[in-house]
Formats: C-alpha cells, sequence, structure tokens
C-alpha cells in the first residue's frame, strides 16, 4: 500500500505516523509539504497530529486553507482514502471534509492520556479487522478535542452508521458528543480521530491495539 503524510509548520506526530505506516505497510509513506499543490498517486494519505501553525485562530483553521488541500479534496472525492488524526481531524472538518467540529476540551485543559475505544461500524475500510463492539486501547493527546454537530447533522451521521468509534467505559476525555470519538463521510473513504492509533502499534510501546485501524487499511488495499 502506498502512503503520504501531509506536513504542516506545527505538525509534531508527522514522524510518528510516518515510522507506523511504514512498520505496517512496509514502505516507506511520502512526505507532502503543505505549499505542494499535488499529492502523489498513493492510496492513503494521512494528515497528522500536532498544532498546525500553532492552533492560531481555531485548532487546524489555517492549515485547512493551505495549497495543499485543494488537491486532498480533489483526492478524497475520487475515492482515495484519507485519515485524519487529533490535528488532522480538525483539518478536515475545518476543510468540510467531514461534518462537525472539534471545540476545546469540556475541561478547558490539555489531556495526555490512554483510553478505551469501541469499535461501533467494523464495516468500513478503516475498521474491517475489528470486531462490532471491539474495545481497544489508545492514546490521547489534545486541547481542542470535543466533538460537537448541530441535532440535525448527529442524527444523520448516527443514522449512516458514520460514527465508526466511541470512547468507551467512561473515558470519553473531552465532553465530545454522544461519546464521539471518530467519524467518517459518508461515502466511507475520509476518516477524523482524535486518539493516535500510530502510537500503539509495537509491544515496545506498550502494544499492538492501534495496527488493527492501518491493517485494515492495508487489507482493503490489497
Amino acid at each position: 500500500m502506498k502512503t503520504a503524510v501531509i506536513v504542516f509548520p506545527g505538525s509534531n506526530r508527522d514522524r510518528d505516523m510516518f515510522h507506523a505506516l511504514e512498520l505496517i505497510t512496509g514502505a516507506r509513506p511520502q512526505s507532502v509539504w503543505h505549499t505542494e499543490s499535488t499529492l502523489p498517486d498513493v492510496d492513503l494519505v494521512v494528515v497528522p497530529g500536532g498544532f498546525s501553525y500553532g492552533d492560531y485562530l481555531r485548532s487546524g483553521a489555517i492549515a485547512a486553507r493551505s495549497p495543499i488541500l485543494k488537491d486532498l479534496v480533489a483526492k478524497a472525492d475520487s475515492g482515495v482514502s484519507v485519515l485524519g488524526v487529533c490535528n488532522g481531524f480538525q483539518i478536515l472538518t475545518e476543510a468540510g471534509l467531514l461534518p462537525g467540529a472539534l471545540m476545546r476540551n469540556a475541561g478547558l485543559n490539555f489531556v495526555c492520556k490512554e483510553v478505551l475505544m469501541e469499535t461501533v461500524n467494523n464495516a468500513t475500510r478503516f475498521s474491517s479487522k475489528f470486531e462490532k463492539g471491539q474495545v481497544w486501547r489508545c492514546p490521547v493527546a489534545h486541547h481542542d478535542g470535543n466533538y460537537f454537530a448541530d441535532a440535525e447533522t448527529l442524527k444523520q451521521i448516527e443514522d449512516n452508521g458514520q460514527v465508526i468509534f466511541r470512547y468507551a467505559n467512561g473515558t470519553n476525555p473531552n465532553g465530545s458528543i454522544n461519546d464521539i470519538a471518530a467519524i467518517m463521510n459518508s461515502k466511507g473513504n475520509v476518516l477524523g480521530m482524535m486518539p493516535h492509533p500510530e502510537n500503539l502499534v509495537e509491544s515496545l510501546n506498550g502494544g499492538l491495539d492501534g495496527r488493527i485501524l492501518f491493517e485494515s487499511l492495508v487489507e482493503q488495499a490489497a
């Protein structure tokens, strides 16, 4: 599977993502600087975590207007898989690729810890190797991860099966509505999530739970 990672000023989880993708796919991802205008021909584009542009204005708002986003939107429209993690999730909502918004955490504090995730929908390219209802571990590290959508949008994404993962067993770290941790677009090829699966992909770092998401993508691309 061929992959690419978009890098912005302030990205700080891009190297973690490079490592995870190379470990699981066997091929080094291509790095794409935010000022470039064209993405390479790949199976998966990742928008990584961090604090693009220092989270000024709103988290992800400036990055969502970077030159490379025009081609990212075009690639997403054509069906290419897109994964946004943490700040990447914020960027995807700001760019209109995903519904809703990420607000300040309910406690107005930065949270950095491990949470539990429940697999709500495993009939997607991002979650096919999970069992439905499977609870798994994943780290979080964010200040603006409180997912919100208006009542109509929330009903639509819930009814359409666009909620893929929820925070489980009372571990919601940010106040996200309906314990939502990850959503996808209506076409099923764009996923945004606040937790960091790339940080739990090898035993040396404490576990393998995050590998399942990437292995799902590899299987779908085969």
